[in-house]
């Protein structure tokens, strides 16, 4: 990376923090290392290890390099009760370094107090209109898109409708788009596999789509939307680019504590890198502050805002 696009990286992250200290948002700076993790069956991490000094009695301790900083900010926000943000490394294994994912990168986490993940929807809205850019990246309102109307839309079907009536249905409609889905998926992987297939590619348009409300079988710390079967949740797309991830989050200390038992246990009979799991992590929930949380790759933002092709363009020591 040239000198130029070193001085243009730090000016647009400079503007990003500028933007949240402006509203009133406290940065966070949080530890890398964690002693134990959030389960989640869709990624990898890196696990290393704390090695005491010679001759202490203390063992070695394993430690992971975080997925997110979510682990240690939902403490602070049940702690404090403020918005919060920060901007960190953070660390995914397992995943192929290529065109949008690099193992290690820069990733913004925020959350907002006394907001659900609609009003939510304006703040990314905003600071894109606040950041430098080198080519055409779009301004204003994104064009939202539930994710029924997304699949009544390219792939020809009611997500709904066939959840309702299970993976056989999802099953058929997958067939019927051509693909070829392997005897005992779930409704959840059925729905994965159509998403990427013949709804995903149609996110590549010059506008920036916000998709909004995935289906509430899909494991997530979203909270639910009474009686319709699905997730408060959004996620933000430019060029085919996931750029952005909000849930409104989940304060129900019960389901949190459910969702870290089931997935907890998914994650430890599937993971490439198991990782420990805070047993008791649920009872920040007891008293947790109704907000949403944001995640939203920097690196991935500054390949939309520069119109580059790869990631590795955007990073100072690409992987």
């Amino acid at each position: 990376m040239d000198l130029e696009a070193l001085r243009e990286r730090a000016e647009i992250i400079r503007r990003i923090r500028n933007f949240f200290d402006g509203r009133n948002y406290l940065e966070c700076d949080t530890p890398l290392l964690a002693p134990a993790l959030i389960p989640e069956t869709c990624l990898e991490v890196f696990e290393t290890s704390l090695i005491p000094p010679e001759g202490s009695r203390r063992k070695a301790e394993k430690r992971w390099l975080v997925p997110s900083p979510e682990v240690w900010m939902k403490k602070l926000l049940a702690r404090h009760g403020v918005s919060l943000y920060q901007i960190c490394k953070c660390f995914r294994n397992g995943e192929s370094a290529g065109r949008l994912h690099s193992p290690e990168f820069t990733m913004l986490e925020y959350y907002t107090i006394d907001a659900g993940y609609l009003d939510s929807l304006a703040l990314p809205e905003e600071l894109f209109d606040s950041l430098p850019e080198r080519d055409r990246f779009p301004r204003g309102p994104f064009e939202r898109l539930t994710m029924e109307e997304a699949f009544v839309r390219w792939a020809g079907f009611s997500l709904e409708r066939a959840a309702a009536e299970g993976s056989a249905a999802m099953a058929e409609e997958a067939r019927r788009l051509g693909l070829d889905p392997p005897a005992g998926l779930d409704t959840a992987a059925l729905y994965d596999l159509v998403f990427i297939h013949a709804v995903e590619p149609h996110l590549r348009g010059d506008r920036v789509i916000a998709l909004l409300d995935y289906p509430a079988f899909a494991p997530c710390l979203a909270k639910k939307s009474p009686g319709k079967g699905r997730a408060e949740r959004w996620e933000c797309y430019y060029n085919g680019i996931e750029l952005a991830n909000c849930y409104s989050e989940e304060d129900d200390c019960s389901v949190v504590r459910s969702y870290f038992g089931a997935e907890g246990k998914a994650k430890a009979a599937s993971a490439l890198v198991p990782h420990d799991v805070d047993g008791e992590y649920w009872r920040i929930f007891e008293r947790f502050p109704r907000c949403s949380g944001v995640a939203l790759g920097v690196d991935r933002l500054i390949m939309a805002l520069w119109g580059v092709s790869s990631i590795d363009g955007v990073i100072p020591f690409p992987l």
